[in-house]
């Protein structure tokens, strides 16, 4: 993608509602790149102050935050600007949170790990014609580690907690948290 042809429009505005700070950073850097004028927010009440003062154009948000659902975010943006597109990204993909999410107003739903290619397109692409498919998709085994590890996180780093949410032996699962990364 020609990061300097995209057509934005008149309003560059983008909110960016996520609670893992780095991701956001990255992709708020990611996104200047691309010409949107970037604001962030690391929480559902934040999310919602900045949709309700200032609505953007564009939106990206994270499902779920640590202080609440990010659909809340979408329904107040949805509702102060009809037109916006808003894609929810979402760490747990399952068709019942992307039906959600789409009929309360969100034009698109990925699953992270999403880069910013792949919000961008989600954003720009017209409603009735599908994204081109990832140029580099992840492995299913970098997927399947991927998943791992931000259970493990969110267990704070504890082994029979995250083996018992992922329906896993723990043996099992400390040898897979000690092999590394997947390509």
């Amino acid at each position: 993608m020609n990061i300097e042809a995209l057509d934005l429009g008149e309003d560059k505005s983008l909110l960016l509602v996520d609670d893992d700070e780095a991701f956001l950073r990255r992709l708020a850097k990611a996104m200047e790149k691309r010409g949107f004028d970037v604001e962030m927010a690391g929480s559902v009440a934040a999310g919602k102050a900045v949709s309700t003062a200032r609505p953007p154009a564009y939106a990206v948000v994270d499902l779920r935050l640590e202080d609440g659902n990010g659909l809340d975010v979408v329904e107040t943006l949805r509702a102060r600007r009809p037109d916006a597109r808003i894609v929810v990204l979402t760490g747990y993909g399952a068709i019942a949170t992307a039906v959600a999410a789409v009929k309360i107003g969100a034009t698109d739903y990925l699953s992270k790990p999403a880069d910013a290619t792949d919000v961008t397109n989600a954003l720009l692409a017209l409603t009735d014609e599908l994204p081109p498919p990832p140029e580099n998709p992840m492995s299913a085994d970098r997927v399947r580690w991927e998943h791992i590890q931000r259970v493990y996180e969110l267990c704070d780093r504890n082994v029979s907690e995250t083996a018992r949410r992922l329906s896993m032996h723990r043996r099992t699962l400390q040898r897979i948290l000690a092999k590394r990364s997947p390509r």
